[in-house]
Formats: structure tokens, C-alpha cells, sequence
């Protein structure tokens, strides 16, 4: 039975994977910090070797993107460090390697969307966090999937929570209008991996849902589709006052999945419809 070892299972992402597979003939191992320090290079040796999963799918981040700015050290030990240590592991093993990665590697200083092959360029301590791990698991994994994703909302703590949340409480809510993105489900994302799992179809993807919005017009669609009645009011990125730089346009073109799969990412506006139904 295929084994597939999941680290940072609480998460969105996480729960999202373990939902994915469902009913199958696989065997998940479940891990997050209580059962594995990703950043303890023997701990993650000791749990991969006894386990010796086919398939390691590294959810585990640092993502608290103001947060990562003060705690720099912190966040390179587990956005870099981590994957480091994993794409050891999996190359000792033998086993197929996910990374995440993420939008924020890129500057946003474009107005077309950034494809696989475009050069990073991070702005925060979050992103080139993000960016050093994809390099280490393209220094010592052999086998591996990075996969940037973005604007991520599953099961747990999101934006699109907050804004209903805010909505119960508040006639308006003011949120940025100019930082343009591509929210995307979780299981959208989770689906993604299953199908891209038991291929040899290497490298770095982009995995995100299809269109584009500001998180203004995110939060005005979620309203919509809701029904709930509070107004959404623009401010800008200086007017929030955010800790860490963020990129004003970072869409991600998911250019080498429609190249090289069949596989369709939904339009973020139906995804986040499908999520909605789920919890409302």
C-alpha cells in the first residue's frame, strides 16, 4: 500500500490532503510539530527512515508574513531549513517529495501574470524564506514537485473567515484594493497534488485558481456570494500599515500544468462558491 507522509497536517492545506484522499487504498502519515521538528535535520532522518513513505508532501511553513520580518532566523529555519532537511530524507529514501511554495517569491512589479520560468524576486522576509527552500529541494531532493500556490483558504483560520466574521459585526469593512492576487482553494490546491502524485512529471509548478482580484473585490465577492450586506471600502497598502512589503501583482500563470497535464484549476470566483457551501 502506497504511503504517503503529510507534514504540517493541521493546517489548511493539510486537512485538505488528508479529505483528498479519502476512500483510497493509501496509507497517511500525519505529522505536525508535536510529532516532527522539521527543522531538526536527525529527528527528520529518524522519523522518515522508520516510516519510509513513497511520498513526502511538506505543508509545514512559517506564514505569518508580518511575523517572518521579526523573526527572520525563525522563518528560515522552517521555510528553508525544513525543506532542506526533507529533500535529504527523501533522497536517502527514495521517496517523491511536495514542496509549497509561494506568489510572494516574486516582486509583483508586472502587470501579467509570472510563470514558472520568471525569475523571483521577493520583497519580504517570508518570501525569500520561501524561495531558499525551493532551492535546497532543488540541491539535494531527486525527485520532487514545487508548487506555488497563493491567497490559500481551507478548512482553519483565512480571509474569507475573517471577512464573515467582520460581517457580523460591521456595516463596512475596509480592506486593500491594490494588491492584486488569485485566491485559491485548498482543495483545489490538494487536488492538484493527487493528480500530479503517482506521475515522474517533475519541477516547479503554479498552482493557483484561475482569474485574478484585489483582496478588496475578494472580499466584496465573498459578501455576494454570502448575502451578506456589508460594503467593502478600498484603502491602499500604505493606508494598512502591513509590517512586510507585499507584492502589488503577483497572479501566477499555471503555464506548466496546462501544458503538460489535463488537469483544470476552477476560476476562483466557482471554487470559492463550492468552499461556501461547505460551511454555511
Amino acid at each position: 500500500m502506497k504511503k504517503i507522509l503529510i507534514t504540517g497536517c493541521s493546517g489548511q492545506l493539510g486537512r485538505a490532503l488528508n479529505r483528498e484522499y479519502e476512500g483510497e487504498q493509501v496509507q497517511i502519515v500525519n505529522t505536525d510539530v508535536p510529532q516532527l521538528d522539521l527543522t531538526d535535520m536527525d529527528a527528520v532522518l529518524r522519523l522518515v527512515r522508520a516510516e519510509r513513505p513513497d511520498v513526502i508532501m511538506n505543508c509545514g511553513a512559517m506564514t505569518a508574513v508580518d511575523l517572518c520580518e521579526s523573526e527572520s532566523d525563525k522563518a528560515f529555519c522552517i521555510n528553508a531549513v525544513g525543506p532542506r532537511n526533507l529533500a535529504i530524507a527523501s533522497r536517502e529514501t527514495g521517496a517523491k517529495l511536495f514542496q509549497i511554495s509561494t506568489d510572494y517569491v516574486f516582486s509583483g512589479d508586472t502587470d501579467t501574470p509570472y510563470t514558472e520560468t520568471d525569475r523571483p524576486n521577493p520583497l519580504n522576509v517570508y518570501g525569500s524564506t520561501k524561495l531558499a527552500g525551493e532551492q535546497f529541494v532543488k540541491d539535494f531532493a531527486e525527485r520532487y514537485f514545487i508548487i506555488r500556490t497563493a491567497w490559500l483558504y481551507g478548512e482553519g483560520k483565512n480571509f474569507v473567515g475573517t471577512m464573515l466574521r467582520l460581517s457580523e459585526t460591521n456595516d463596512m469593512v475596509r480592506v486593500v484594493g491594490d494588491q492584486v492576487g488569485t485566491p485559491t482553494s485548498a482543495a483545489q490546491l490538494a487536488k492538484m497534488m493527487h493528480r500530479l502524485e503517482p506521475t515522474e512529471n517533475y519541477g516547479v509548478f503554479h498552482g493557483t485558481c484561475e482569474g485574478q482580484c484585489s483582496w478588496a473585490e475578494f472580499a466584496a465577492e465573498i459578501f455576494r456570494q454570502a448575502g451578506k450586506m456589508t460594503k467593502v471600502e478600498n484603502i491602499t497598502t500604505r493606508e494598512f500599515g502591513a509590517a512586510a512589503k507585499r507584492p502589488a501583482y503577483s497572479v501566477l500563470d499555471n503555464r506548466m500544468l496546462r501544458l503538460t497535464t489535463d488537469l483544470q484549476m476552477q476560476q476562483w470566483q466557482d471554487a470559492l462558491r463550492v468552499y461556501l457551501m461547505g460551511i454555511l
